[in-house]
């Protein structure tokens, strides 16, 4: 079988089968074998593993992923692609292929299937909902250990950055919530095909075995983070207070504060989770 992973052998499998790619999934094959290694090292996959690939393509990460993994799982939207995997991962018997919608998968339902084993993700995403993957990834309850991505480099700053830059928000927050973010590599956009409009990185998010805060109600804690970017240029009083859904007064916001003992005038791209969580645990009960 033919090692994909550079240019010459992706564009022979997509000629093969006159495949035209579908701009509304964003599709950009990953055509350097050096930045392919790299991700699966990264990922360290082993025998044990059971790997759970999202966006194979038309298979180049996956025949890396079938040789170091004890099981590999791997969905893919696109209906087109499908007869191409079933010829690139033909020679693999742990590979099992799924058309599907990841965002629509039952990932707990997936992972008892194989057993209920720890699952380690490892995928390049389209650019256009690779927040909602994580997330999802994220809050599903199934046993992960890391999520291995290729993502577009401003989402890899925003997964690592700290309060008072202007990549700090929502994702930054959530994403340190759930795991540890760490960059592996940088990828030019040359190393695919198409070439895409911005370059891309690889990041590893190990995801904590517990949050490294204590929230009393995770849902409502998540509210309040999102309230408070949603008006970034609002106080933070302002902000939750202009959200109906949290059902808190700006007086409730204040009288929080003032325990927390910061400002009444404090913006949310200021506070890191700790104080998100002391602000989420003080107004939940304020709400009862």
């Amino acid at each position: 079988m033919t090692d994909l992973g550079n240019y010459t052998n992706t564009s022979e499998i997509l000629k093969k089968y006159q495949f035209h790619l579908q701009k509304k999934y964003g599709q950009n094959f990953l055509i350097d074998t050096n930045i392919l290694h790299k991700i699966v090292e990264a990922a360290q996959i082993t025998k044990e593993d059971w790997v759970l690939e999202i966006g194979p393509g038309i298979g180049t990460m996956t025949q890396l992923l079938a040789k170091m993994a004890g099981q590999v799982t791997t969905v893919e939207i696109d209906r087109e692609l499908i007869p191409i995997l079933e010829d690139t991962l033909s020679s693999y018997n742990n590979v099992t292929i799924l058309c599907e919608d990841i965002l629509k998968v039952d990932l707990l339902a997936l992972s008892k299937e194989n057993g209920g084993r720890p699952v380690k993700v490892a995928a390049n995403l389209p650019y256009y909902i690779t927040t909602p993957i994580i997330m999802a990834l994220l809050e599903s309850r199934m046993p992960l250990v890391s999520i291995t991505v290729m993502v577009q480099s401003e989402v890899a700053d925003r997964m690592r950055t700290g309060p008072g830059t202007k990549d700090y928000g929502a994702l930054s927050l959530a994403v340190q919530y759930f795991a540890k973010p760490e960059i592996v590599v940088r990828v030019p956009a040359s190393c695919f095909l198409p070439r895409p409009n911005v370059d891309s990185t690889v990041v590893r998010l190990t995801r904590y075995k517990e949050p490294p805060v204590v929230v009393d109600d995770e849902a409502f804690f998540f509210a309040v983070i999102r309230a408070s970017f949603n008006q970034r240029r609002k106080t933070l009083a302002n902000g939750l207070a202009n959200a109906g859904s949290l059902g808190v007064s700006r007086e409730q916001v204040e009288t929080a504060l003032e325990k927390m003992r910061i400002s009444k005038t404090v913006r949310g791209e200021t506070f890191d989770l700790e104080r998100f969580a002391e602000l989420s645990n003080l107004l939940i009960h304020m709400r009862e």
